[in-house]
């Protein structure tokens, strides 16, 4: 197909962003949309585009000829981010555009001037004031995310765009728990694009991801920074992602003691809860009070049936040494023991009995990580987003989270229970 292509095609081939693109984030939603949101890990190719799309707008059929846009706000955290990032940046407008469509950049007006006449205009969110007066037909707003007046620079913005038929605007950003975001991602106006950094592996440089996902894979920051996902902390929830990361921290050699706590579901079959299996273990020295406990693994999983689980969990009791079984019993009663019997005949096993709500469990428990008493020797993705957004009597039960109260009641909370045969704790 190349060797078909004359020299003047193929010298049009790198500027031809429809080939380029990747379609899961890069490429235009079709529709009646006002604001594209493209939510994505550093390095996925945010900006780039951002560009692409801004040249999309600007340009027509030749290089003098009108396109859809022709007045851009281009809106940075400050001036110097946005002329650093969306105009001369590696994947901006300088770099993205071809030599015979390639606006000018008059610094001191801080304006781009395409040949055919259209106009970008930089702002800075910092300087939001800076955005009464301008009128526009197209915007695009870097990393709003992370502007520290976001409210204040959105709302101008919108106050601008009133020129056209059809103002439209695009947000490139990695994604942050912020009100403005928030609301922008719930507007029914606004369509979503999103990619992690594995996206643009291919023009990445050799180990970038695997270095940072060694060091972050998992945590708040790595899926926020790295997984693009947008990361809440839901209000009333007795834990917050600032209670968790701090307290990473690696396994000692020995623990005093380690339990595999379980939750059964009360069903079966693909509709069934899941199966809370958590690890945990204790270096019990000193008073109690200087207790510190670590979360081992998470094992849960959903569709189990009884005999499936317990051999899961009694695999977990093997592989980490435990020296305790600990289940809830309220729904199988003596059926959960038996269950587990009939797997381990001689696993140490405590029946656990709740008598109080689930939040009343909880909160000690989430009392021991606001005094630092908790690590997590991984990241346990799915178990921090429950106990980051457990509010009692909302949602599905959490049964990794429940899984997780009842090991670290068993190894702080509660006096461990002597020897290996059966017993039931009311608490």
């Amino acid at each position: 197909m190349l060797d078909g292509l004359s020299e003047n095609a193929l010298g049009a081939m790198p500027w031809l962003w429809d080939i380029w693109a990747n379609p899961l984030h890069q490429r235009a939603p079709k529709g009646a949309w006002t604001s594209w949101v493209i939510l994505g890990g550093r390095g996925a190719g945010k900006t780039r585009a951002g560009a692409e799309w801004i040249r999309a707008r600007v340009e027509g059929a030749t290089p003098l000829s009108a396109g859809k846009a022709r007045r851009i706000a281009l809106v940075g955290e400050t001036l110097d981010q946005a002329r650093s990032v969306m105009v001369e940046g590696d994947s901006g407008l300088l770099a993205s555009s071809p030599p015979d469509r390639r606006p000018k950049l008059i610094a001191s007006q801080h304006r781009l001037v395409w040949p055919n006449g259209a106009e970008a205009f930089l702002h800075s969110a910092t300087s939001y004031e800076g955005l009464r007066g301008p009128q526009f037909d197209t915007a695009w707003s870097d990393e709003l995310a992370k502007w520290r007046h976001a409210r204040e620079a959105w709302d101008m913005l919108q106050f601008t765009l009133r020129l056209g038929k059809s103002p439209r605007q695009i947000v490139t950003t990695t994604p942050k728990d912020v009100p403005v975001l928030l609301e922008i991602l719930a507007d029914p106006g606004t369509v979503v694009s999103h990619a992690g950094t594995e996206a643009n592996r291919a023009n990445l440089a050799p180990g970038f991801i695997e270095r940072l996902e060694a060091r972050y894979g998992g945590t708040r920051l790595g899926r926020q920074e790295l997984e693009g996902e947008l990361i809440r902390d839901v209000e009333g929830a007795l834990w917050t992602r600032a209670m968790i990361d701090p307290g990473r921290q690696a396994a000692p050699g020995n623990f005093s003691r380690v339990v595999v706590a379980v939750d059964p579901p009360a069903s079966t079959g693909a509709g069934a809860d899941e199966c809370g299996i958590v690890v945990a273990g204790v270096v019990a020295e000193g008073p109690p009070r200087d207790w510190r406990a670590w979360v081992l693994a998470d094992w849960s999983a959903q569709g189990l049936s009884p005999k499936a689980w317990a051999e899961l969990a009694v695999a977990a009791y093997h592989e980490f040494r435990a020296d305790r079984l600990v289940a809830e019993i309220n729904q199988g009663g003596a059926m959960v023991e038996e269950v587990v019997r009939m797997v381990a005949p001689n696993v140490a096993f405590t029946g656990v009995n709740a008598r109080v709500g689930k939040r009343a469990r909880a909160e000690p428990v989430a009392a021991l990580y606001e005094q630092g008493r908790v690590h997590h020797a991984s990241a346990f993705p799915e178990l921090e987003d429950q106990m980051c957004s457990f509010v009692a009597g909302r949602g599905p039960s959490p049964d990794r989270l429940d899984a997780l109260v009842w090991a670290l009641t068993d190894l702080i909370i509660a006096a461990p229970v002597p020897g290996p045969g059966p017993r039931v704790r009311l608490l």
